[in-house]
Order: C-alpha cells, then structure tokens, then sequence
C-alpha cells in the first residue's frame, strides 16, 4: 500500500527555518520531520511512499538522493565515481521513495491529483509532512477496510484550529476546516483512502483536499473517523519545532516506536 505525503507548503508561519528549507526538512534531532514520519509508517512495514513536492522541493530530493552517502561511511574511487562502495552500518531503511513536482502554488487536493497515476492500488494512505504520533497504523488500516466507506481521517484532541470533525451517530463525521471556535476533535491528518477520492479532486492550482472535497465526502456520509486519544503534535510553528526536539531529546518521544 502506498503512503502519500504532501510536503509542498511554504510553513510560512514558521518562516524562520522554511525561509531557506521547506518545512518537512525541518528537524527534529539531527534528522528532518519527514524522517520521523516515513519511520512510523515503515515500523508497520508500509515502505512506498509518495512524496508531493512543491516549495524547494529539489532540497528534499538531493537529501534522499544522498541518503546512503551522508549517513553511511563510504569508499569511492575518484576515477569513476560511480563506483562507491558503501558501509551499510547505519541505515537499515529500505524504503522505496517516489519524488514528485507538484507546483510551487498548488494547493492539497492538486498535489494529490497529480501523484494519482503513482497509485495503482485501490487503497491507500495520506498524511501531512509535519506532524508525528504514535498511531497504530494497522489498527488504523483494518478500521478502514471494516467500514468500508470512502475516506478515513484520524482524530485527535489538541484544541488546535486545524479542521474539525463532529461525529454522527453511525461514526462517519462532518468537516469543517478550521472553525472559530474548536470544541471536538480535529484532523490530525494520517488518512486512508479509496481510489474514488480521485474522482473528486482535479489539477487546478486552487483545488484544495479540506475545503470543498473532504466537506462534500463528508456530506455524502462517505468520511469516517479513526480516533486516535494518545500523543499527537505538528509542527506548525517555531514553538512547535522547540517542543518537539525537547520530548526527542528526552529519549522519550512518544512518535518513536521503531
């Protein structure tokens, strides 16, 4: 199954690292929230991933592109440099990574409509490139496939205004992006989808996943809700990114279950 993570957004409100990187390359510890995130999913052997690329996007290509390189030690002959003979001792990732453009200006639902043909299953997973939580992925997966609906989200409780969710009785739940005032859960992103998303989102720039799309999915009593009550946190601004590297550097973050 394979994991889409949409990693084009500017982070302007955390302007003061992604003025020179796109955020999802902002770091916890010594390794970017990408890292973080890619980890979680491949601790439950989920290893495809997707990757929509858009504000300095060429950044998140060369640090995959020099992965081994950089956290390996290595031997290269200087005379063809193509023969390198790397020290495997301390990657044990074997993840298969597709890096895709997006555009710099396009909004989620473009940017995910144009990694759809990347997509062959008739599931598949979606989360936001900044944030972490130690979510059962499996747990989260076999709740999709039991109610067989369109679209799953997970929600969380921080009162953080993201977009929130307010459950029916049969479990599916409305959208509303971001309201004034947050009061339920709210959309904590790691998604799972049906291939139908795709008939409703197109490749305009201003076609977006949360306003209009997960509304109307929502609406049709297609969207239901995986609760998730334990640690959550995104990075969406400088304090964010200075609490998250204290819990990393407690040796206690919750996110780390590899």
């Amino acid at each position: 199954m394979k994991v889409v993570i949409l990693c084009g957004g500017i982070g302007t409100r955390i302007k003061e690292e992604t003025e020179f990187k796109p955020k999802p390359m902002v770091k916890i510890g010594d390794r970017p929230i990408i890292w973080h995130i890619m980890k979680i999913y491949a601790h439950y052997g989920y290893k495809d991933f997707i990757l929509a690329l858009g504000y300095k996007g060429e950044m998140i290509k060369e640090y995959f592109y020099h992965y081994q390189i950089m956290n390996n030690n290595f031997t290269i002959n200087l005379r063809n440099k193509n023969k390198i003979e790397i020290y495997n001792e301390n990657n044990t990732e074997d993840w298969n990574i597709t890096l895709v453009d997006t555009g710099k200006d396009a909004l989620k639902g473009a940017r995910l409509k144009r990694v759809e043909r990347f997509i062959n299953d008739d599931i598949f997973m979606m989360t936001y490139g900044d944030g972490v939580a130690d979510i059962d992925i499996d747990e989260l997966v076999t709740f999709h496939k039991n109610h067989r609906r369109l679209a799953t989200v997970t929600g969380v409780s921080p009162k953080m205004r993201f977009g929130e969710l307010f459950t029916r009785e049969d479990g599916s739940v409305n959208f509303f992006e971001k309201p004034d005032n947050a009061l339920n859960m709210i959309n904590g992103g790691f998604f799972v989808f049906n291939r139908t998303i795709f008939n409703y989102l197109d490749d305009r720039d201003s076609c977006d996943l949360e306003y209009g799309p997960l509304e109307k999915i929502a609406q049709n009593g297609e969207l239901m809700v995986y609760k998730h009550n334990r640690f959550w946190h995104c990075m969406d601004n400088i304090r964010d990114m200075e609490i998250l590297n204290k819990i990393w550097a407690s040796g206690k973050a919750p996110w780390n279950i590899w």
